[in-house]
């Protein structure tokens, strides 16, 4: 540490560190355009420019290193007057277009003109303009002549997404922010360049012209989409969603999210929304009140049961949805006799006796600390976007990064190893690595291989090194082998010191076994309900045709049901339900996820439901009275979440209990290899909100092209 003066302050500071980090740390400002806290420095904007004693002009702070005694005044009148010079610089070519940029209000040249711009410009000439460019449905370049070059965009591609997307080309007046070869961005992290640009030279796409900063109320809400539990702003007018942005957290999401978190609201305002609830009668749908809906519904599942007993009845669950909707439908179905209850719509293999909660195995912050990964069935970085995002910053320390795929992907990172093997051969493959690992040590193996040389080289990278990890993404999860490829991941893990750990699919995948969304003893599983195990479903925010293995083989099996319930915020299932009720979106419903490191995150409802909808935890609490069943006298999802607590042993607040989360399991005795291929959802597919956002819909990745997948 070293000792500097600044503004007559005396700071502390670490050796290296920038005039800039000091003001940090002291909380001084000092105004910047280009510096940014998560980005390289470029020091090209010059407006951070401060008064060091012994220098003979002006210093960029956010460039100019620290040394022991150094006296800084970042109010000086030479400071200030050099600040004011870099701010006339700046207008030159600036138009003004406040009135009408959709920056205004937020924008941060707009800030600091204010306290650094001079009252009229001594220049008179032309200004420059800068041709609008199209890339992309997300991001809006079309006022590119408020550019000021501070390259915060272009750094946040090279850096941060592993994309250079955006480079500058020319220099001077001429210099301007482009894709050089006139492609799209096509990110999954590009709507952060939004955020970090300080004019308003790159704007939302979907959001431009539809309303103004201060028009909006902001208010915290949490990611419904992946395992991260991505923390966000939503902002609202007239109880409509009208953007959502990130609200920092350096645990979770630290200040970035993934453009499936940005841009999916869109959906919750769209044409497909159930404002009412419906009944089919006679072939056709019609709107009724919620009494007659729920009355028919308990009728029919009383019905089912008289007929044919409690176990032809099931439900099948999103794991996108809360903590008090799972544990709600799970009691519900309970209430009626029944153990038929599943939230593994996608998976292959049902582990019977499960011990422990699948989870991440780490903290998620801990994964930009890595130094050797192996990622068993993934393409990170489309399947979690922000978890690649910290790999990469390990990657950038040394990390080294291998993978066993169907496909070769391009991650944006680079990577040691990529074992390209069909699915039905990912077994084997873990098994030689544990064979490498066994010879390496002079141990035996778990399961009989060959210690290829691959298989030596992926062994010598988890033995490398002190902090290393074995990542098991969604399509090992879904595997019809996926108890296998744990059982000898934690043996690997064992004999390396290494963490084993799944990437976890949805929002709260962790929460819903938690709960115990999970078929009891006797109980029918996902995959047993979906091949036609029914009398009576009940949907709780699934769309079995896109969310479940079994596809269109689902939609005839649940066809044949003599009754099949819906809620949802869509009007979904709509080729095989009897009845559809509207429940409201995470937007509008208050609940809790718990995300892949077992974090235990509550929200608020941030709008009210749209026309006739209903939080689900209030229609399963509804439904539970009208059929008389005890244990649903909940006021509020709060009350449902305290019982939660008391009932599982502390899974509220903040963090799931340790002794519940486990990824511990046996290896089967057996192993009959399967050629089921493990069913993965795409990156804007995962669940019905991501698939009816019309912007993610016209992207490259969700149009199946562009750069996302390269030749093995």
């Amino acid at each position: 540490m070293i000792e500097i003066e600044l503004d007559g302050k005396k700071v502390d500071i670490v050796e290296g560190s920038m005039i800039m980090h000091a003001a940090e740390k002291a909380g001084t400002y000092i105004p910047h355009f280009c510096y940014h806290k998560k980005l390289s420095i470029a020091a090209s904007c010059r407006m951070c420019l401060v008064d060091v004693e012994k220098m003979p002009k002006p210093m960029p702070a956010c460039a100019t290193p620290v040394t022991q005694g150094m006296i800084v005044r970042t109010k000086s009148d030479k400071a200030v007057k050099a600040q004011k010079s870099v701010m006339e610089f700046l207008l030159i070519n600036h138009p003004l277009d406040c009135p009408i940029c959709d920056q205004g209000g937020e924008c941060q040249l707009q800030d600091l003109a204010v306290g650094y711009g001079g009252s009229s410009s001594r220049y008179q000439e032309e200004k420059r303009v800068v041709f609008h460019k199209d890339i992309g449905p997300l991001v809006s370049m079309e006022e590119m002549s408020r550019c000021i070059h501070c390259t915060r965009c272009v750094r946040f591609g090279q850096e941060i997404a592993g994309v250079m997307e955006l480079g500058m080309s020319h220099r001077g007046e001429h210099a301007e922010i482009e894709t050089f070869l006139g492609q799209s961005v096509d990110s999954e992290l590009s709507g952060n360049m939004i955020d970090i640009c300080p004019v308003g030279a790159l704007t939302s796409k979907p959001f431009r012209y539809n309303a103004r900063t201060w028009e909006l109320s902001r208010r915290k809400s949490i990611s419904p989409h992946d395992s991260t539990g991505a923390n966000l702003i939503v902002q609202v007018k007239n109880d409509r969603v009208m953007r959502v942005v990130p609200l920092e957290n350096e645990a979770v999401n630290e200040c970035w999210i993934a453009d499936r978190d940005r841009f999916s609201y869109e959906a919750l305002n769209s044409d497909e929304r159930l404002t009412t609830p419906m009944l089919k009668q006679g072939g056709e749908w019609k709107s009724v009140d919620w009494k007659t809906a729920l009355e028919y519904v308990a009728h029919g599942l009383q019905s089912v049961k008289a007929n044919y007993g409690a176990a032809s009845i099931g439900t099948l669950v999103s794991p996108h949805s809360t903590l008090e909707e799972l544990y709600l439908a799970s009691a519900l179905v309970r209430g009626l006799g029944s153990e038929n209850i599943d939230y593994r719509l996608r998976n292959a293999e049902f582990e019977v006796a499960q011990k422990g909660t699948r989870f991440l195995g780490m903290a998620i912050s801990q994964l930009s600390q890595l130094q050797g990964v192996l990622v068993i069935g993934s393409n990170l970085r489309k399947d979690h976007p922000l978890f690649a995002q910290r790999i990469r910053q390990a990657v950038r320390a040394g990390c080294v990064v291998s993978a066993i795929g169907e496909r070769e992907s391009d991650w944006a990172m680079p990577l040691r190893h990529y074992c390209v093997v069909p699915s039905t051969g990912w077994v084997q493959s873990v098994a030689d690595i544990a064979v490498a690992i066994a010879l390496e040590k002079g141990i035996s193996a778990p399961m009989s291989g060959q210690a290829t040389d691959i298989a030596k080289e992926l062994a010598k990278s988890l033995m490398t090194g002190e902090r290393r990890a074995i990542l098991l993404g969604n399509a090992a999860a879904h595997h019809p082998h996926a108890s296998h490829l744990l059982a000898l991941s934690n043996w690997m893990a064992a004999q390396t010191g290494a963490v084993v750990g799944y990437l976890s699919e949805a929002a709260n995948t962790v929460g819903a076994q938690l709960v115990g969304a999970l078929p009891g003893t006797g109980g029918l599983n996902a995959g047993q309900m979906l091949a036609g195990g029914l009398k009576a479903a009940i949907l709780l925010n699934n769309e079995p045709e896109f969310d479940s293995a079994g596809g269109s083989g689902a939609v005839q099996s649940l066809g044949q049901c003599e009754m099949v319930v819906t809620l949802s915020p869509f009007k979904a299932n709509m080729a095989f339900s009897d009845v559809l009720l509207p429940m409201a979106p995470f937007t509008e419903t208050p609940g809790t996820f718990v995300n892949a490191e077992g974090r235990v995150q509550t929200f608020h409802a941030v709008a009210k439901p749209q026309g006739e909808a209903r939080p689900a935890w209030k229609i399963l609490r509804a439904l539970a009275n009208v059929l008389k069943l005890p244990g649903f006298e909940f006021n509020s999802a709060q009350e449902v979440l305290s019982h939660l607590h008391a009932e599982n042993q502390g899974v509220v607040p903040d963090h799931a209990p340790a002794n519940r989360l486990s990824n511990a399991c046996t290896l089967p005795s057996v192993y009959l290899n399967s050629q089921v291929e493990p069913s993965v959802a795409g990156i804007y597919q995962l669940d019905g909100i991501v698939r009816r956002a019309s912007s993610l819909q016209l992207t490259a990745d969700a149009r199946g092209i562009g750069t996302q997948e390269v030749a093995a």
